[in-house]
């Protein structure tokens, strides 16, 4: 089966295929890759606790007893109904154990299935090829959520608890989630909380006071700093980033969120609309600290070499998954490099 799309990912959740034994999350939100399984597992057994019906299995286990991952797809549920088997988290190192659960027809789909949790993985490594291709195992991508996506989750959290979200506050929680899905609905969770239920609008205020544990607005530091061609503030943000235990593909991907920002402000720009106005009128809205400086780096930038940055990044982003290099130096190198393109003397 070829990876899922967005559009049919949710109605798999909560009825995987008749044809299907085993499900693969896999990709850099973590949070979400979680949520997807836990999501998964419940739509599979009524109790996700229930020993009698769900096993977890480990890459420690696999390696003690490579069988052990089969065993338990083929063990039959004592109470009844189906089983569940959980592997987690997984790499290539586990695709072979998993190959054998799918191509043994003894395993059928309302026996055991199998939902297997893994971490960013290319479209060459071996365990993401399997379950892309296999006609009985389904690959579920979890990406990290880009600006549309993420100012829905918001509305949708405060809605659920019958709140709205002012613009300002809006544009600083779009600015300071988004890295995690568990730690964004953590987030937005307590924010409703701390509202209340009276109804109302979330102030920019009660968000800076509820959201934001530093990571993100590290985060958007690179962002600033890179974009400026500002090299002492990219070195202490990168700085503070690497405290936060920030993960490289994170930085890179909050970098590419603000130069797509820029590349499609400049690119209206270009055919003779007001920046300023620009800046204020783009969904999701712009973080109003963040807009002079965003109005700035627009003047500095043409659009032609805001997509050679972008290309950079993208570059750099996959290099991280597939070269098998340290991350840090090819996000940190990208980073520079962009920075440079920046500064005055490469202008252009």
């Amino acid at each position: 089966m070829v990876k899922l799309q967005n559009r049919v990912v949710e109605s798999f959740l909560d009825a995987p295929g008749p044809e299907i034994v085993a499900a693969l999350l896999y990709g850099e939100d973590s949070g979400l890759v979680r949520e997807r399984a836990a999501r998964l597992a419940g739509a599979v057994v009524e109790d996700v606790s229930d020993p009698f019906r769900v096993a977890e299995v480990s890459q420690a286990m696999l390696k003690d007893d490579p069988s052990r991952l089969f065993d338990e797809m083929a063990a039959m549920s004592l109470t009844g109904g189906r089983r569940l088997v959980r592997l987690s988290p997984a790499g290539n190192a586990q695709s072979a154990a998993i190959q054998t659960v799918l191509d043994d027809s003894s395993i059928t789909p309302d026996g055991s299935f199998l939902v297997v949790e893994a971490g960013s993985l290319a479209p060459r490594d071996s365990l993401r090829k399997l379950f892309e291709s296999h006609q009985r195992g389904a690959a579920i991508p979890c990406y990290l959520d880009d600006d549309r996506s993420l100012e829905a989750l918001i509305h949708q959290a405060m809605s659920g608890h019958g709140l709205t979200v002012e613009p300002s506050a809006l544009a600083y929680l779009c600015e300071n989630l988004g890295s995690d899905r568990q730690i964004t609905r953590s987030e937005l969770e307590k924010l409703a909380l701390f509202k209340g239920r009276n109804g109302g609008a979330v102030t920019l205020a009660e968000a800076e006071a509820n959201v934001g544990d530093g990571a993100p607005l590290a985060r958007d530091d690179v962002a600033l700093a890179t974009a400026s061609g500002d090299q002492g503030a990219l070195d202490r943000a990168l700085v503070k980033c690497n405290i936060a235990g920030e993960q490289p593909i994170a930085i890179l991907r909050a970098v590419i969120r603000h130069l797509q920002r820029l590349h499609l402000i400049s690119l209206k720009a270009a055919m003779g609309d007001d920046i300023g106005r620009l800046i204020k009128s783009h969904r999701p809205p712009i973080f109003f600290k963040h807009q002079a400086i965003m109005q700035r780096q627009i003047q500095m930038w043409r659009p032609q070499r805001l997509a050679q940055a972008l290309a950079i990044l993208t570059e750099a982003e996959l290099d991280c998954k597939t070269t098998g290099l340290p991350a840090e130096a090819i996000c940190g190198r990208a980073l520079i490099r962009i920075a440079n393109a920046a500064q005055p003397k490469q202008r252009g």
